[in-house]
């Protein structure tokens, strides 16, 4: 199978690119070439991102197709080829023949077998799957550890729309497997709590409030320190001591936020952990 991004051809190279051309055909054939139909002949050419293949290189791209010949730049000789096409874009080419940037013709032609692809948020039961494929592409290219995905980072990439669709889910994912502390893995969303640096004692929200002026009463703050708490006990699985512990992530002694766990009554059936244990007395290697 021979693949070619067709936005990835400057629009002069189109037909040089799919038909070859012989030597001295323009400046720069300082040799013949074999285009991708003659490469792919007898298997298959995928054609990703069609939709930006301009109008006037879709005419001799049609012919191609239906009959099985073209012509080298600069040769008079007719070839044929047999070729599978398969076709891949992210346009609606249905609009794009509306507005006239598609050939109606070309469009039916590739239209015999369509497959349709909906978007990352349309399908969201498959984001815990491809979180964890791309944490172990991306951890053993940096010859790292893979970090442990809680169910609060799942909830994170499920509450997500992802514009981006599963490329933007990938980028996270190296973005997060880069920045991530010895286990501790946050994902950085647009609107995503998780930006806020977290502050001693866990009041992720006190750069807010002085910016707007908010006053919170004591009860609101231990409120927040207590959520805060929950939260990095979750991203670390419950762990509290060693490098990749929550104390860690929160820049505390283990000892203080081990207090603090007692003293919120901080209790294990409130995280959500993908195993339920909760180290407060025992230090881990």
């Amino acid at each position: 199978m021979i693949g070619v991004n067709c936005a990835s051809i400057p629009g002069e190279l189109y037909e040089s690119e799919f038909f070859g051309h012989k030597k001295g055909a323009f400046t720069g054939a300082i040799s013949d070439r074999a285009g991708r139909f003659q490469a792919a002949d007898g298997g298959t050419l995928f054609l990703d991102e069609v939709g930006e293949i301009p109008l006037t290189m879709q005419g001799k791209l049609l012919r191609v197709l239906q009959e099985g010949l073209y012509e080298r730049i600069g040769e008079e000789k007719t070839r044929k080829v047999d070729v599978r096409i398969i076709a891949a874009t992210n346009r609606n080419l249905e609009k794009e023949v509306a507005a006239g940037s598609f050939r109606k013709d070309l469009y039916y032609r590739l239209n015999v077998f369509p497959i349709e692809v909906v978007p990352l948020r349309e399908r969201k039961k498959d984001i815990p799957l491809l979180a964890r494929h791309f944490l172990n592409i991306v951890s053993g290219k940096m010859n790292l550890p893979v970090p442990y995905l809680t169910e609060l980072n799942i909830r994170e990439l499920m509450n997500y729309d992802w514009p981006g669709n599963v490329r933007e889910l990938q980028n996270v994912v190296e973005r997060a497997v880069i920045t991530s502390k010895s286990g501790c893995i946050l994902f950085y969303l647009p609107g995503n709590s998780s930006k806020v640096k977290h502050d001693e004692g866990g009041l992720r929200s006190l750069r807010e409030a002085q910016e707007s002026k908010t006053v919170f009463t004591e009860k609101q703050i231990n409120t927040k320190i207590r959520q805060n708490i929950i939260f990095a006990l979750e991203q670390c699985n419950g762990k509290i001591y060693g490098p990749n512990g929550a104390a860690s992530l929160l820049g505390l002694r283990p000892t203080t936020l081990t207090s603090r766990i007692s003293r919120f009554k901080i209790k294990k059936d409130e995280l959500c952990l993908d195993q339920r244990v909760m180290s407060q007395g025992k230090k881990h290697k």
